[in-house]
């Protein structure tokens, strides 16, 4: 019989993790069951609310939220999700808006107000295209993952019951919807949707030029206990995950993997432009600007009082690695 730690992983179905998944990377001491079929917000929604799993892929705002509120949670600064955010502003095509600050006093639609998507594409919109997040009129659709009071000053209600903030867009009882997927309309090609940003690419490659913030949606939280109880577990996930990842990168050599006609041009492309590791983990400095500007927008639109050290929300993993 095994003396290791048995864990269970929640995560997102990615080559990232493939190795893991399947057994190629163990981490030592552990024994992973790893789950991957479930959507983003059900995992979120278990992982906060009802702490199902030991190890979870977890939305950064969330995770922000829950330390802010003392939530028995701890993370190592694996960042399995990240995702530019300038394509995810849809319009309804027939309400005039030709430009950013023509969403100030406009009807703009959430499926939830705390999505890290959400809280990044706010910020950006704000700090980069002079869109005040108070001067929209918020309207969401779902429960949030961790419980909140919203600013008082804050112009943002519930949809009503059996309303669906996509179908509301089309029908034009919103002005605009930001949205962390894209929307069934946009896939569909129906003309009565379309971008804030329709050339959103160039706008990203510009921003993160600018910038070097490649946005981070998700990070990996384990359950405290998990940790007070055997510290070490924390330095061998992170150790195995990296691993699991630099294999995926090898994979990803080979141009037969992804049935693309010019995925190698874009695979050359990206590690021109984000370098040859664009999902890095760790807090060097560049994670950490990128945390430290997902903290200010956190704190500027409510969903935590103060900005956390990352010292506070990670565990440090650095002279292990």
């Amino acid at each position: 019989m095994s003396n290791n730690v048995h864990l269970t992983l929640a995560c997102g179905d990615y080559e990232s993790i493939r190795a893991l998944k399947e057994g190629t990377v163990k981490p030592d001491g552990i024994d992973l069951t790893v789950l991957t079929d479930m959507t983003s917000d059900v995992r979120h929604w278990r992982m906060i609310r009802n702490r199902e799993f030991d190890v979870a892929e977890l939305s950064m705002s969330n995770y922000l939220m829950a330390k802010y509120i003392g939530l028995p949670f701890v993370a190592i600064p694996v960042f399995l999700h990240r995702r530019f955010r300038h394509g995810f502003v849809f319009l309804n095509a027939g309400k005039g808006i030709m430009k950013p600050t023509d969403l100030i006093g406009k009807k703009v639609g959430l499926r939830n107000f705390q999505a890290t998507a959400n809280l990044w594409i706010r910020g950006i919109l704000e700090h980069e295209h002079k869109v005040p997040h108070k001067q929209i009129q918020w309207f969401k659709q779902d429960d949030e993952e961790v419980e909140w009071t919203p600013p008082a000053d804050l112009n943002i209600q519930r949809v009503a019951s059996g309303k669906h903030v996509e179908q509301m867009l089309v029908d034009g009882e919103l002005d605009a919807l930001i949205h962390p997927e894209l929307i069934k309309p946009i896939l569909d090609k129906d003309k009565r949707v379309t971008r804030l940003f329709p050339n959103y690419r160039n706008l990203e490659i510009d921003y993160f030029q600018r910038t070097k913030i490649f946005p981070i949606m998700h990070t990996t939280a384990i359950k405290q206990e998990v940790v007070e109880k055997d510290p070490w577990i924390s330095i061998n996930l992170m150790q195995a995950l990296e691993k699991s990842k630099k294999i995926a990168y090898q994979r990803m050599e080979n141009p037969r993997i992804v049935p693309l006609a010019w995925f190698r041009h874009f695979l050359e492309e990206q590690e021109e432009i984000l370098g040859k590791d664009p999902w890095l983990y760790g807090l060097g400095d560049v994670n950490r600007k990128t945390l430290e500007t997902l903290m200010q927008y956190s704190q500027e639109q409510g969903l935590i009082g103060r900005k956390m050290t990352l010292e506070e929300l990670f565990i440090n993993t650095a002279a292990h690695s």
